[in-house]
């Protein structure tokens, strides 16, 4: 074959220089087990016994409201089919594991205290984690909530997470796995830059592994969606990072009243935090980042079926409205979230799921050489894949059911 352009390798070795620079920065999603919620504990309520306490609370409410499956359907607006198979499976969890992923909260769930008393707070929890570690109480994933570097109390917000880390080295002589530290109302990816500084001085300080300290933004200012020059703010924030970066959480009210919404707007679903969440979506797509939506602060004033039933519909109506848009992780605040959240999760999962496992299959086969009329994508097989996985790592699904394209 004759060519008119004797030589092209220039040009090539400038795709692949495009190449590997995009491969750099957007490694791609995340791997590995996302949980479904962070339960969030104020530091000065947190003991060794909170997320089973959280979860036999949970199992009682659920037992109380909802004590078979037709009763449990209605709750949670669930198909009469798959109430059964759900409620006993959300059940299970709740004994099993109530709390996939618990963080011990420093910053608003605390408040403002004396450095005496927060010091005196940090040891009490430093105890109640080494004690959960050694009965194996710790849930999959678990850390600490710092204080904003963005109000002045970032000095505060260093000398807790080292004095529980100092603490806790000196009580187990490591660092338990699955820590993440949470840090909150970014407004400038500087702070975000000098928080991987102190993280760098601390490990050297305390014979950590370079980098093993990461952490998670939370996304709750107007400045973290679109910074002072109008760019997107968390393209900067997940570059000044420095890798650390495991996660993106959006924080429903405090964005929402930076926006001036009256506080009967401040809800996770209103069309303003759409956008945000969507937001970040687009610019943390492929950059391994998970994306974490937040709360509802809607709970239960008593035990009475009124209080818990209207709980548990705000509640598993936001869920979905987060799954909706591709948010398969939220934040819970209350014994009376847990059900909820799993029921919506598990229905979800456990909704058309043998269609899912024939279309994977199905595809698999015909890429084998064998025809079967599907046409879908790679991609699609790729969304559903991590569905399937996202089932079994929560317990929606039993990992014997998974086909052997999906196994790990």
């Amino acid at each position: 074959m004759n060519f008119s352009v004797p030589s092209l390798d220039d040009l090539s070795a400038r795709i692949a220089a495009v190449r590997d620079a995009h491969a750099t920065r957007f490694p791609g999603p995340a791997t590995g087990r996302q949980p479904v919620h962070t339960v969030y504990v104020p530091a000065d309520r947190f003991s060794r016994t909170t997320p089973a306490d959280f979860g036999a609370e949970a199992l009682r409410l659920l037992n109380t409201h909802t004590p078979g499956a037709g009763s449990f359907g209605t709750a949670f607006g669930l198909d009469p089919e798959l109430a059964g198979p759900v409620r006993e499976r959300v059940a299970a969890k709740l004994v099993a594991e109530p709390v996939e992923d618990v963080r011990i909260d420093f910053e608003d769930g605390y408040g403002v205290r004396s450095d005496e008393e927060e010091d005196a707070h940090i040891a009490q929890v430093v105890e109640a984690v080494a004690a959960a570690y050694q009965v194996k109480g710790l849930p999959h994933y678990w850390g600490l909530r710092v204080k904003s570097f963005a109000d002045g109390a970032h000095e505060r917000s260093m000398r807790t997470l080292d004095g529980f880390l100092t603490a806790l080295r000196d009580r187990l002589g490591r660092l338990p796995g699955g820590f993440t530290i949470t840090f909150p109302k970014v407004v400038a990816a500087e702070h975000v830059r000098v928080f991987v500084d102190y993280l760098d001085r601390l490990e050297g300080a305390l014979g950590l592994p370079g980098g093993i300290l990461r952490f998670e933004i939370q996304v709750e200012t107007p400045e973290a969606i679109f910074d002072e020059e109008g760019r997107i703010g968390l393209r900067g924030i997940a570059d000044a990072a420095g890798g650390r970066m495991t996660a993106a959480h959006f924080g429903v009210f405090d964005y929402t009243a930076a926006l001036g919404l009256p506080p009967e707007q401040q809800r996770l679903d209103h069309p303003a935090c759409d956008f945000a969440r969507h937001v970040m979506q687009v610019a943390l797509a492929g950059a391994g980042v998970r994306l974490s939506d937040g709360s509802t602060n809607v709970v239960p004033r008593n035990d009475g079926a009124d209080e818990v039933n209207h709980t548990w519909a705000v509640h598993a109506a936001q869920v979905r409205h987060s799954m909706l848009h591709g948010f398969w992780q939220g934040w819970d605040m209350h014994p009376a979230h847990l059900p909820s959240r799993y029921a919506v999760v598990y229905a979800y999962h456990l909704s058309g799921v043998d269609e899912v496992i024939g279309r994977v299959r199905a595809w698999h086969e015909q890429a084998a050489g064998k025809s079967n009329g599907v046409l879908d994508e790679p991609a699609t097989i790729k969304a559903l894949t991590d569905r399937l996985r996202r089932a079994v790592d929560c317990g929606a699904l039993d990992e014997s059911a998974l086909p052997a394209s999906v196994e790990r």
